[in-house]
């Protein structure tokens, strides 16, 4: 094999890996949910869940250690729906008769805007 020949091969061969690691490191775009964030209603208008506490097994889970029970739900259901979850929700009768709810409730609210 001549040099040319095995400076042509090389060459190629570079061309090819530098081909494949490019075309490997690319990824294809996210489908989009159906509903984008943009979309999905703000929950408490009208209940999706019955209201009081949710059942253990599908709770989602937040160290609220020390707070009283019904601040633990209003921050869970406050923070849930900061971050439109399927568990957004606001108890209206709650939120406006019980001030420890209403407190848990925005500030899980307010520090949990933004995160998903």
């Amino acid at each position: 094999m001549s040099k040319g020949t095995f400076m042509h091969f090389r060459l190629s061969f570079f061309v090819i890996f530098f081909a494949v690691i490019v075309s490997a490191c690319s990824t294809m775009p996210d489908k989009q949910h159906p509903l984008s964030d943009k979309q999905l209603p703000l929950p408490g208008k009208k209940p999706e869940r019955p209201a009081g506490p949710l059942p253990e097994s599908a709770k989602p889970k937040y160290n609220l250690t020390g707070y009283p029970e019904n601040t633990q739900q209003g921050y869970i259901d406050g923070c849930e729906t900061a971050k439109r979850t399927s568990w957004a929700f606001k108890d209206l009768s709650r939120y406006e008769k019980d001030g420890q709810y209403r407190m848990g409730w925005d500030d899980g609210f307010a520090l949990c805007t933004g995160k998903k």
